[in-house]
């Protein structure tokens, strides 16, 4: 039966401790006794006794300078970076070198350090301690999820909302082993190297179980469950593949770390503990290239190209990290998996934060916190490293002022943008779930007409604070990097003032429509009419409103040119309508009968809430040429007029019709003398015609 991951992670440990209790030994086995650096050869002593003889510092003295070199060689700056790069190089190849032919000696020496100050002639006190200090950690820990079992059991944990605390119910079983065991083994006093040596290894213990922990918790690789939801999006082979690799990958590393940790101390040189690290890169190198091709849903028949350009880049990583060019490792890291890592931790945040149902502006805000918040601790944590390497790096090197400036500017501008977007989305989804209350309907006038301007300003102060967004940003980040902004600053007012004078129409529009708000002339929604431009307002942009004709189109009328602006939907609406009657109606049973008919449509459920004042007739408005002209009056909520009127001309008409009032109607009558009086007219008409004739001719 194969170990789990932890007996290999034990294992491992084991094989480090032996290693550490067993090294006294190796001293045993060695034919010559390392000894004390030999003195200097007799030639050197005489060398030193010439440089410090008083004539031969004298002539050193007088003797002057070698020639400068050349002017074109001393600014070839390009030339002499990459002769410093070469360099470097060959100075880490070399050491790694020299690491690797004096590593006999170098093990011999760490052997006589752990025999007296770690194992104290002891072989076994290392794995005793560390069995010690394992098993009371365990045993803290199990007595915890009893404990909690227990708790558990009395009281049920169904809610969505106490996810979070089944989370943490798997992590603080971990702190629980941790500060059992390291605590147990601070209360003593020990000699500071076998202290070191233990703290180490049960520190990379501890790391692994957590990294194995919070494995588990995103991956589910036993089944995802209602309780425990797997928080990236894979399926069960795709989980329990990478849950194995990542332990895989989490022991090398942190045995590869604990042991070039405790080798300064041992004695060892730099480039001795360079190549161990290298070695254990191999194996995580090897780790990683068999997960490219071995990895759940990957057919190497189809899709070889892919999988072969992956391992190429893999192994040119691992090339750069031996030629010592750490930030180009990073950087090909970064290429290679923190898109993954950011899309993997956003979907457990998505999957985290979903558990809350609600649909509150807290819940919105605290989704948005989670998840945007969590890819930029993902993103910030690593630009944090790589600055971090990149200092070193440059204090190693002496780098340049101008590039650290640059580089160091850039990577803080990446924070700067993390925190812009992270300011962006939460007052966009501040501004959506304000649009969404104010699109509710009920309420009373004020509340609507408050929800009114607000739908209409709000998308406004959004676009302008994106832009302010914006601009902020990218002016910290210009002066992060060294640029002097205050001339930036100046010359966008110059370039403002200038667009001002030539586009006074813009200017005058984008004023005019400031005002427009805050006059609360009209809102999304309202119908309004400004010269021969009317029709329902369906949004706006900074200097434009876009207006929807009751027939369809759509009129987009600058701010400028709106002039005085009639609002037909704000509070209430006054309906006037007229009818002409024949003289010898009754006018007091027409006054009765539309009083009677807008009493009925008061009342009515369809109309009553929408009716303020009911119909009703004001007298007799005019006598006319067909008839006597009534006028009527209605007053309604802005919009409903239209629909009570037709329904009241209706009732009326039926109405008159039974009571005998006649509406009335225009008439054409025609009349004549007979015969005669045509024959009369048709000899005066070619009289006429004749006298014209006559005319005509006489003034010719």
């Amino acid at each position: 039966m194969t170990p789990g991951p932890v007996a290999r992670f034990l294992l491992t440990i084991a094989t480090v401790a032996i290693f550490l209790a067993v090294a006294g030994g190796v001293s045993l086995a060695q034919t010559q006794p390392v000894t004390a650096a030999p003195p200097p050869p007799e030639k050197v002593q005489q060398l030193l006794g010439l440089l410090n003889d008083p004539e031969v510092k004298a002539w050193l003295e007088a003797r002057p300078a070698a020639p400068a070199a050349a002017d074109t060689a001393a600014e070839d700056t390009v030339a002499s970076g990459v002769s410093d790069f070469e360099n470097r190089i060959r100075s880490h190849i070399g050491g790694l070198k020299n690491g690797l032919l004096n590593f006999p000696q170098e093990l011999a020496r760490a052997s006589e350090v752990v025999a007296k100050d770690i194992n104290s002639g002891s072989p076994g006190k290392v794995i005793g301690i560390l069995a010690v200090l394992v098993a009371v950690g365990y045993g803290a820990e199990w007595l915890f999820r009893r404990l909690l079992r227990r708790e558990k059991s009395e009281r049920s944990v169904t809610a969505a909302a106490d996810q979070p605390l089944r989370l943490l119910a798997d992590l603080i079983p971990l702190l629980v082993f941790a500060l059992a065991s390291a605590g147990l083994f601070l209360v003593f006093q020990w000699p500071p190297l076998l202290r070191k040596a233990v703290l180490t290894v049960l520190l990379a213990f501890i790391v692994f179980r957590l990294i194995r922990t919070i494995a588990k918790l995103l991956l589910a690789p036993d089944g995802a469950t209602a309780e425990r939801p797997r928080m990236v999006d894979q399926d069960d082979a795709e989980a329990g593949f990478w849950f194995h690799r990542v332990q895989l990958l989490a022991g090398i590393f942190l045995v590869g770390w604990a042991i070039a940790s405790l080798m300064p101390a041992l004695s060892f040189s730099r480039g001795a503990m360079q190549l161990v690290g290298y070695v254990f890169g191999l194996g995580l190198l090897g780790v990683a290239i068999e997960s490219v091709w071995r990895r759940p849903h990957f057919d190497t028949s189809s899709t070889p190209t892919r999988a072969w350009l992956v391992t190429f880049f893999l192994v040119i990583l691992w090339l750069v990290w031996v030629s010592g060019m750490v930030g180009f490792l990073w950087l090909g890291l970064y290429a290679l998996f923190l898109p993954r890592a950011v899309r993997g931790v956003g979907q457990a945040a998505e999957t985290l934060a979903a558990r809350n149902g609600s649909d509150t502006l807290l819940s919105r805000m605290t989704n948005v916190l989670v998840v945007r918040g969590a890819r930029a601790l993902v993103i910030a944590l690593a630009v944090a490293w790589l600055a971090y390497i990149w200092e070193i790096r440059a204090d190693a090197v002496g780098g340049n002022a101008v590039m650290d400036r640059l580089v160091g500017g850039l990577l803080h501008g990446v924070i700067i943008l993390l925190i812009a977007d992270l300011l962006w989305q939460l007052s966009k989804a501040f501004i959506a779930h304000r649009l969404e209350v104010t699109g509710q309907e009920g309420g009373t006038a004020d509340e609507i007409a408050r929800r009114g301007r607000l739908r209409t300003l709000l998308p406004i102060f959004r676009n302008v604070l994106a832009v302010f967004i914006g601009i902020v940003a990218v002016l910290t980040i210009l002066s992060g990097m060294g640029v002097a902004i205050a001339p930036l600053v100046a010359g966008a007012g110059i370039f403002g003032v200038a667009i001002g004078f030539g586009s006074q129409t813009l200017v005058k529009d984008v004023i005019s429509g400031v005002f427009f708000m805050l006059d609360d002339a009209f809102r999304v929604g309202e119908y309004i009419q400004s010269g021969s431009y009317k029709g329902t307002v369906e949004g706006f942009s900074l200097r434009s409103v876009r207006l929807r004709h009751q027939r369809g189109p759509i009129f987009t009328v600058p701010f400028g040119s709106l002039g005085a602006v009639q609002n037909m939907s704000r509070d209430w609406v006054i309906e006037k309508m007229t009818l002409t009657v024949t003289y010898d109606s009754d006018i007091e049973a027409a006054r009765k009968i539309v009083k009677k008919i807008g009493q009925e449509l008061a009342q009515d459920p369809e109309f009553a809430d929408n009716t303020l004042q009911p119909l009703k007739m004001q007298g007799v408005d005019s006598f006319g040429d067909l008839g006597i002209v009534l006028r009527m009056k209605l007053m309604t909520k802005p919009g409903q007029q239209f629909g009570i009127k037709r329904r009241a001309l209706v009732m009326i008409k039926k109405a008159f019709d039974e009571a005998g009032i006649k509406l009335a109607t225009p008439m054409v009558q025609v009349s004549g003398g007979g015969d005669d009086a045509a024959a009369a007219a048709a000899r005066e008409t070619l009289r006429r015609k004749a006298v014209e004739e006559a005319a005509a001719a006489a003034s010719a």
